[in-house]
């Protein structure tokens, strides 16, 4: 097929780019770790299966990084560009698009320009489009210490399994209150920074506006006794089911902006997890992304035009192997659509497929970005008790989906 590739630098500038090279990285300069029994290590082998260009350029500007794929940003967006530029069936063209594409791919990123932002706003609906994250941490139930959490919800309200609670006596409180406020926050770049919204604050910065204010707001304990003593306790983190099967818990109301170190060893403080393994991190930042699960179909396309589809953080995945993983994957499916085959969506046993699964099912009401980790994965039928073993087990599975997967993409 051929391509017209729409790149709108340098005839409109973003504050966050500094050259007018294609991919150019503006955050990280690493692709995270490489190994398979490291999420972000199992997406790349995953998409090394699939023939991630990406990847390939990646490491040929790679630089010294221990496990992970880290890059010389420069080269990388060049070899990139020299890429795309040399090839015969693509037209790169320097202008703003300002209508959705059809057939095309949408991969405008977090920073959306103006008037593509309100050509998807009128064509999805003005809720379709957030534009900042307020982000809660994620965390592994098989890291958790459950005979520390208590499970009710509020006022015994909804499935009695659908909230955990971790329960502060006063001494507890006022020490996590005290490690709260002195935290040290992450200070964003001008172009990442978002408001603070009244009902959404960073749970620091509640910290900070006094001692009683967690209590009144995402700690109170109010209508949540434990019935292992049948009292309220002082004050109560509470951990919402995030997936079906309840492997991944959300730290309600623990939207943040502390660095990630702060965050792990402020939030395992919290009773019960001590010893957490973060699924996601917590944040608050400017962030252009579409309500995946009500707006999009299942290979990201317009539900009533499946040759307009969408890929890379504008869907609402968090990351740079994640947002390529969608990419490659919006390319294959343009490709079958335009052929007059079906789209292909990998299994939910792969992480890309495990991804996509989050995109179409997650809740729309509060949905939010997400990073590949281990919890998105179908579990497994008799999973090891040793968490290494279990993650060697999942990747294991992985690649043999996805080497099928790929199989098919080629048939």
């Amino acid at each position: 097929m051929d391509v017209a590739l729409v790149e709108m630098r340098p005839a409109l500038r973003t504050p966050a780019h500094q050259t007018d090279l294609l991919a150019e990285l503006v955050c990280s300069n690493s692709f995270k770790s490489t190994e398979t029994v490291n999420a972000h290590g199992l997406l790349k082998a995953e998409l090394r299966l699939l023939g991630s260009l990406l990847l390939a350029v990646a490491d040929e500007a790679r630089v010294p990084g221990g496990a992970a794929l880290a890059v010389d940003r420069t080269v990388f967006a060049r070899i990139a560009t020299e890429r795309v530029a040399a090839h015969p069936r693509i037209r790169l063209v320097r202008e703003e698009a300002a209508a959705l594409p059809c057939p095309g791919v949408v991969a405008s990123g977090p920073l959306t320009s103006p008037r593509l932002s309100a050509a998807i706003q009128e064509r999805l609906g003005m809720a379709s489009l957030a534009f900042y994250d307020a982000i809660a941490p994620i965390v592994a139930d098989d890291s958790l210490d459950h005979e520390r959490l208590f499970a009710a919800s509020r006022y015994g309200k909804g499935g009695g399994d659908d909230y955990l609670n971790a329960p502060f006596d006063a001494p507890a409180y006022e020490a996590f209150v005290d490690a709260l406020a002195a935290a040290d926050q992450h200070r964003a770049h001008d172009f990442d920074d978002a408001p603070y919204f009244e009902g959404c604050l960073p749970v620091e910065e509640m910290a900070r506006r006094g001692r009683e204010t967690l209590r009144f707001g995402p700690m109170k304990p109010v209508g949540l006794a434990d019935p292992r003593t049948g009292r309220e306790a002082h004050a109560v983190v509470q951990l919402r089911r995030e997936d079906l099967t309840g492997q991944m818990w959300n730290l309600v109301g623990f939207q943040t902006r502390l660095r990630t170190p702060e965050q792990q060893r402020v939030f395992r403080m919290v009773p019960g997890l001590r010893e957490a393994e973060f699924l996601r991190w917590g944040a608050v930042h400017r962030n252009a992304y579409l309500n995946a699960p009500a707006a999009l179909s299942a290979h990201l396309s317009l539900r009533d035009e499946p040759r307009t589809l969408f890929a890379g953080q504008l869907t609402g995945v968090e990351g740079y192997t994640e947002s390529l993983g969608t990419g490659l994957l919006a390319g294959v499916n343009l490709w079958r659509i335009l052929a007059g085959r079906a789209p292909l969506v990998p299994p939910p046993t792969t992480m890309l497929g495990a991804l996509l699964h989050y995109l179409r099912t997650a809740d729309p009401s509060r949905f939010q970005p997400m990073n590949a980790n281990f919890g998105l994965l179908a579990p497994l039928e008799r999973p090891p008790r040793d968490r290494a073993l279990k993650k060697a087990a999942l990747a294991e599975r992985a690649l043999e989906a996805m080497a099928a997967f790929a199989r098919e993409v080629a048939a």
